[in-house]
């Protein structure tokens, strides 16, 4: 089965009100291109479910989100997502704002088809205060509470790997590949950018099998976008733009998202625009960051 498609054809399947997952982790190995494409499409009222980024920042600042679930929205370097932190504090969105491991386990209770997984997280904290949607349980076998979190069931999930084939089998070579296996199999439908599509073979070698984290029949659609999660991270490939970034946070203040979409993603391809940003080679140049 060939379960290839372009950038195009996958936000094609994409519907207004839907409910989408996004992987990587902040400034890490985003599926940017994905994003990019979204942000030239006519999509509107989105459910945003991430562990959030620029991808949570542009869409909000694109105003294409409704409701955002989220741990936090960072660029690491750079603490708090400046259009994130813009469309929070003027209260345009809608949100379900809680622990990190909370939304791990949402996202295996969907998983799982679970309605709910109890936690003792978020137990006496203004998380249960600021989210009436998640319900405070007695236990059956004791006299304790628990935190009942609910499964965070996706439409669709949006994620970017290292290589994958045209069957949808799909590779993370980085130290860690964080809860994007999680995303994927919460999600009705997953479609990946990857920045190789490799043979069957190659993943044949038992070292190489071992950093493949789901089935090939949980992958949709795949698309080959080398660079795809510029200017996020895709380790080993190449490190975040940090200089792109500090232009993308400086644009908050000096022109507006509007701005920066019009120079760098309006009527872009996306190979239009990597060559903007200094073209695929100065990309897989990004040095790594260093911890």
């Amino acid at each position: 089965m060939n379960k290839q498609m372009s950038l195009q054809e996958i936000v094609g399947q994409l519907r207004d009100g839907m409910t989408i997952g996004i992987g990587g982790w902040g400034p890490r190995r985003k599926p940017m291109a994905l994003i990019r494409a979204i942000l030239n499409s006519d999509l509107k009222d989105l459910t945003i479910v991430s562990y959030g980024g620029a991808d949570v920042g542009m869409l909000c600042a694109a105003g294409k989100v409704r409701k955002l679930v989220f741990a936090f929205v960072s660029l690491d370097f750079i603490p708090l997502e400046p259009y994130f932190r813009a469309a929070r504090q003027n209260g345009e969105l809608e949100v379900m704002e809680i622990d990190e491991g909370m939304m791990l386990l949402g996202l295996r209770a969907a998983a799982w088809g679970c309605p709910f997984i109890p936690t003792k997280i978020g137990l006496g904290t203004d998380v249960i205060k600021f989210n009436p949607d998640i319900k405070v349980i007695d236990s059956p076998y004791d006299d304790k509470e628990w935190v009942a979190m609910p499964a965070l069931k996706l439409d669709a999930a949006l994620v970017h790997v290292d290589r994958a084939d045209v069957r949808g089998v799909c590779q993370i070579k980085a130290p860690d590949h964080h809860m994007d296996d999680w995303f994927v199999r919460a999600a009705d439908k997953t479609y990946v950018t990857c920045e190789e599509i490799v043979g069957a073979e190659a993943f044949a070698d038992p070292a190489e099998a071992r950093l493949v984290f789901w089935e090939r029949n949980f992958t949709t659609g795949v698309a080959a976008v080398p660079g795809g999660a510029h200017p996020s991270s895709c380790s080993p490939n190449y490190g975040f733009d940090i200089p792109h970034f500090q232009e993308y946070n400086a644009s908050a203040k000096e022109g507006g998202f509007a701005a920066y979409f019009d120079k760098y993603i309006k009527g872009s391809s996306e190979e239009e625009y990597q060559a903007k940003v200094g073209g695929l080679d100065a990309i897989r140049k990004l040095p790594q960051p260093v911890y």
